[in-house]
């Protein structure tokens, strides 16, 4: 050490040193930390501080199971040399690396839009197709003269609960609210409302393939939203609907990783009896998640047991031949991830915007302009409209 400086780490030592590192809130201060010099490189890297603050920000997280890094042949070539590494330390440099990344990701501020949905099944239908789930994402009132809604079946118990399963444009989506409208039945006498008393969200993903879970008649779809084909990864508290015909905003408490890109709406109760059978019904006239993904160069693969964040360095490279990365080295001799990142700018050109969170990688951040949100054309983007507002109670720690 010079005369006249200090190192913190030596200075405070290490259990107050990690004190201060958790304080931290922005991953570009844990990334910036780990590049002063080699000492703090692997004094925040093996205390997993990038992971850290990831965690803080999205408990979601902890679903995942393993980390993948990967990139293509060209520049795995050049990763051969570098395999004296351990194994253990590999696995703590590639999650630090994956972690503060999308944690900068979380953090960086996204316009939020309307997300593109698929139906995946309804708990029942009366009356279906005319009456199913894919009505509820028709924006219009009516569909060839017809009204458009998906209703549930009768029940003579008002507590039977219904559920309407969804699938997210993407299997890492950010989602900040959900709006739901009741429907209103125009056509029947005094117009009742057909609102559930509660709705509950679930996020997560499938345990088996989509294509093997494919509806067919009212009395199959009901089959695609029991619990035990999806691991849920985020339930929300339970928030009161109004009967009215509003489309009302159940925001969630705090913007929620969905691992998987499953959304399951969960209507519990039910108000509304039908005069002309005596059943009580629930029914939906239209239903959006506002949201953002999360980064083109982030996906997730899961099974029943194993959930895997797969992180692309450069999304050009995301192609079928990708494979994951080999071990980093900690060897200076070795051909490091700077050099790799510089032999790769090299190759695009000097034009290239270059959006560097730490040594790796470039950041690349590909926000949706406004225009591309307006889907109909006329300048909306559908996020400034007035809506009921229900706040969700706060988490417990």
């Amino acid at each position: 050490m010079e005369e006249g400086r200090w190192d913190m780490l030596e200075w405070l030592g290490p259990d107050a040193s990690a004190c201060v590192m958790n304080c931290l809130s922005d991953p570009a201060d844990v990334a910036r930390a780990a590049a002063v010099s080699k000492s703090w490189c692997k004094f925040v890297i093996s205390n997993e501080f990038g992971k850290r603050l990831c965690m803080k920000l999205c408990p979601e997280i902890s679903n995942f199971t393993d980390i993948e890094l990967l990139t293509g042949d060209t520049l795995n070539s050049l990763h051969e040399a570098s395999s004296s590494i351990s194994g253990e330390w590999h696995i703590l440099k590639r999650e630090h690396l994956v972690y503060t990344y999308l944690a900068n990701c979380l953090l960086t501020h996204k316009s939020e839009k309307r997300c593109a949905l698929s139906c995946i099944g309804a708990s029942s239908t009366d009356n279906f197709p005319e009456e199913s789930i894919e009505n509820t994402l028709e924006p219009r009132d009516r569909v060839d003269t017809r009204p458009s809604y998906w209703s549930s079946g009768g029940q003579r118990d008002p507590t039977v609960q219904e559920s309407l399963v969804y699938r997210l444009e993407s299997d890492l989506y950010v989602v900040s609210e959900i709006r739901i409208q009741p429907f209103k039945a125009f056509f029947q006498y005094d117009h009742p409302i057909y609102s559930a008393k509660r709705v509950r969200i679930r996020m997560g993903h499938l345990k088996l393939n989509l294509s093997e879970l494919e509806p067919l008649t009212g009395e199959e779809e009901s089959l695609l939203t029991r619990d035990n084909n999806y691991v849920w990864t985020y339930t929300s508290p339970e928030y009161p609907m109004s009967q009215e015909s509003t489309l009302q905003a159940f925001k969630l408490p705090r913007p929620i990783l969905c691992i998987g890109g499953i959304l399951k709406i969960e209507l519990l109760g039910r108000v509304q009896k039908q005069s002309i059978d005596g059943l009580y019904y629930i029914c939906v006239r239209f239903l959006e998640v506002i949201g953002h993904p999360v980064s083109p160069i982030l996906d997730v693969t899961t099974s029943p047991n194993r959930t895997v964040l797969r992180y692309y360095p450069y999304a050009s490279m995301r192609t079928a031949t990708a494979e994951p990365l080999e071990a980093f080295s900690s060897n200076d001799e070795a051909w490091s991830p700077w050099q790799t990142f510089a032999e790769r700018i090299r190759q695009l050109g000097p034009n290239t915007l270059l959006n560097t969170l730490f040594g790796a990688v470039p950041v690349n951040f590909l926000d949706v302009e406004d225009d591309e949100d307006d889907d109909d054309g006329d300048g909306d983007d559908g996020d400034d409209g007035d809506y009921d507002y229900v706040e969700a109670p706060e988490e417990e720690e």
